[in-house]
């Protein structure tokens, strides 16, 4: 479960003050689908930087499955993030010295996971993703549609509960964009909870519940 309590976040921008969120109130159970919408600048990236714990709020709390990490060190923040976050980008961020199922195998090797293990995790998520005949390929010889696919696995190989995806359709065509964003729902069936930050609209109300923010603030929080 995650949980926001009047969550703010300004920054210093030369000798100004900006507010990129306002006293968030957010409470989302585990395996919801949620969508978040609105203009550049509007805040949603903020709110999913924070909820992955790669920033911090100026004032408020979040709470993870019961638990206050604001106030944890960056240690300890970095432990919850590999045991519960995944995260999927735009720019699919894949090294690009690593083979696909390199990329994949990454996190697993940083947490220290042991290498037969390693092995059949990587081995059932290519199998899962379509990916057997792209395992040693790199990022720059896989379609944009390949290296999300390698990017969900990568990002769902710890077995998160939590997966952050934002604009993961951006850099791919329409209708390659719809076999990731079916792949991502599909990860719904396991009791995970995806958080979407989009900015198509048709996109966005594929979620069961939608955000919509405007000038760091929530405008509307509604069930589809």
């Amino acid at each position: 479960m995650i949980e926001l309590r009047n969550v703010s976040r300004s920054f210093v921008v030369g000798d100004q003050k900006v507010t990129a969120l306002r006293d968030i109130n957010l409470l989302l159970g585990n395996g919801e689908y949620l969508s978040i919408m609105g203009p550049s600048g509007s805040g949603k990236s903020t709110m999913l930087n924070l909820l992955g714990l790669l920033d911090r709020p100026t004032s408020g709390e979040y709470l993870l499955d019961g638990g206050n990490v604001t106030d944890l060190s960056d240690e300890q923040q970095a432990r919850v993030r590999s045991e519960k976050i995944g995260f999927v980008f735009q720019s699919f961020h894949l090294v690009p010295r690593l083979t696909a199922a390199q990329n994949i195998e990454l996190p697993m090797m940083l947490a220290g996971i042991p290498v037969e293990e390693r092995k059949q995790r990587v081995t059932k998520l290519i199998e899962s993703y379509g990916l057997t005949a792209r395992s040693d390929h790199r990022p720059d010889q896989l379609s944009g549609g390949q290296r999300q696919r390698v990017a969900i696995a990568r990002a769902t190989v710890m077995e998160p509960s939590v997966l952050l995806a934002d604009e993961p359709t951006g850099n791919l065509d329409r209708t390659t964009g719809w076999e990731v964003l079916k792949l991502l729902e599909g990860l719904l069936n396991q009791g995970i909870t995806l958080v979407l930050v989009t900015h198509d609209a048709e996109i966005g109300a594929r979620a069961k519940r939608q955000l919509q923010m405007l000038d760091g603030a929530i405008l509307s929080d509604k069930l589809s």
